[in-house]
């Protein structure tokens, strides 16, 4: 008996052992593996349906999903992205050119507002006007430059890129394959009964398809529209006032309004009235309703999760995990609610045993 338990002891070490040397060994593409699995997830009932089509043939109905993840994901977030990188470098160097000069227009509005909105900017301890415009300045220099130097980056590793794409691609078409047998192979890994089981994996698979399609959709929607009325009102760099409107909607509640209001804003204190107000009432009965709608459909009916928690946990994914944040926060936000509805249930388990 004490042979027993020292050899189940001795292999859960070695297993402890092996397992963190090989997430260890599979960090610097945790990334590709990451969106590989996300993906998967999100077209499981795409390739179900293609299988069903096709007869059975699991390699054919895989490789036919991946050519359509290919053709739809892929290749358009690719050329957004080369065009966002050379739109951000060219205004990168219009603002140390000082041919473009935010702090100016900050000055401009600055300038037209009455006496008592200086006098509560200055209770509140912001009423150094220039001080908010050199630091507005900087501010705009610092992030057309990291937009600037993410352009040169991508082109000095592009071979590392490459291979990251080629292994999420690669891994993506096994599981799709295999996902169902993997699935299946997992839970008999995990030491729980089959009603958690089934209820832990609805959850995740339930909060990676919700929250990936759900703001997506809403942030490409919201950050589409708000591109083409920026294009329509003359507004230089519309591509990437759209891209960022689009990453601020991952964000409930503000999303993109932080980008739109300041810009309407200018406007109507600048004299330009009419572009201040076809900008306004587009960004709150067009842009706002986007959000109001399909947010609300698309994330908050599948996931259940309270409004006030998706935006915590987003926040704190991508201050944590950067860009894959915006799903990983509330994968476990869902996680952590999920397990704590199955406690009761649980405890009921243990005291019949």
């Amino acid at each position: 008996m004490n042979h027993s338990n020292l050899y189940f002891r001795t292999f859960l070490l070695l297993l402890a052992v092996v397992t963190v040397a090989f997430i260890w060994v599979l960090l610097p593409y945790y990334g590709a593996i990451f969106w590989g699995t996300i993906l998967a997830v999100v077209f499981a009932p795409l390739h179900r349906r293609l299988l069903a089509r096709l007869r059975g043939r699991p390699n054919l109905a895989a490789l036919t999903t991946l050519m359509i993840i290919i053709l739809m994901v892929i290749i358009p977030l690719i050329l957004i992205t080369g065009s966002l990188l050379q739109e951000g470098a060219a205004i990168y160097k219009r603002l140390n050119t000082g041919e473009l000069n935010l702090g100016d227009y900050f000055e401009q509005i600055m300038s037209v507002l009455p006496p008592s909105v200086h006098e509560v900017l200055t209770r509140f301890g912001v009423g150094d006007i220039f001080s908010l415009r050199e630091k507005l300045s900087a501010g705009a220099l610092q992030g057309s430059k990291f937009l600037a130097t993410q352009a040169v980056n991508v082109g000095q590793n592009t071979f590392e890129f490459l291979i990251g794409l080629g292994i999420m691609l690669y891994l993506l078409f096994f599981l799709l394959r295999d996902g169902a047998q993997l699935a299946r192979q997992s839970k008999q890994l995990i030491p729980l009964s089959d009603e958690h089981q089934q209820h832990l994996f609805r959850k995740f698979t339930t909060v990676v398809r919700a929250t990936v399609k759900g703001n997506i959709v809403v942030a490409a929607t919201q950050g589409a529209l708000g591109g083409l009325m920026f294009w329509f009102l003359g507004i230089q760099g519309a591509l990437l006032w759209g891209v960022l409107m689009a990453f601020l909607s991952l964000l409930p509640a503000v999303g993109a309004a932080l980008i739109w209001v300041p810009v309407a804003v200018y406007f109507l204190v600048t004299g330009a009235i009419w572009q201040g107000v076809v900008l306004t009432l587009f960004g709150v009965l067009v842009i706002g309703l986007v959000d109001n709608l399909l947010r609300p459909l698309l994330v908050g009916k599948d996931t259940k999760i309270p409004d006030y928690v998706i935006l915590i946990s987003t926040l704190g994914g991508l201050a944590v995990f950067g860009l894959n944040g915006f799903v990983i926060g509330p994968l476990f936000a869902a996680l952590f609610i999920a397990c704590w509805d199955l406690f009761p249930s649980a405890i009921r388990m243990n005291q019949e045993e």
